[in-house]
């Protein structure tokens, strides 16, 4: 009881300092039927052979270094276009033989997952484990710029 009323002259209502946990047990049940409905949606079924890669966010350096694959599956180390079998000796020369340099992989849309991971395989073969994939940030109102996504390797 909240309160008791006195039969005499005092017009005090005498306070009861007990939390009353009949609310916090509903909005706990309704948190969990919620939790046990969306649970089961965040899961994907689609099975998918993916290669394996590790990708960790990492910020963009003064002088980056991007190998672009086109849609015909052409290859450029920067502004200049190699041969697969080219690729790593032209990232070793742009780096200096340095191989703890980012190398930023871009690619066009129309470019085969499988043939990405073929050119990042080049890329690894070549001593370079550091390897960004390159977006394009597409967040509402910003304009359409290049940004690095993810970083395989260390």
């Amino acid at each position: 009881m909240a309160g008791s009323l006195k039969s005499g002259g005092d017009d005090d209502l005498v306070e009861s300092h007990e939390i009353n946990v009949t609310p916090f047990i509903d909005v706990m049940l309704v948190l969990l039927i919620i939790f046990m409905v969306a649970a089961p949606l965040a899961t994907v079924d689609i099975n998918v052979d993916l290669p394996a890669s590790n990708a960790q966010a990492q910020p963009r350096p003064d002088e980056p270094l991007y190998v672009t694959i086109q849609d015909d599956l052409r290859v450029a180390v920067g502004n200049n276009t190699v041969t697969h079998l080219e690729l790593g000796e032209a990232i070793r020369g742009a780096t200096n033989g340095d191989t703890d340099a980012r190398v930023f992989l871009r690619a066009d849309k129309v470019v085969a997952y499988g043939d990405l991971m073929n050119i990042m395989n080049l890329i690894r073969m070549a001593g370079y484990t550091k390897i960004a994939l390159v977006g394009l940030d597409a967040s509402p109102g910003a304009a359409a710029t290049e940004q690095p996504a993810t970083e395989q390797g260390q």
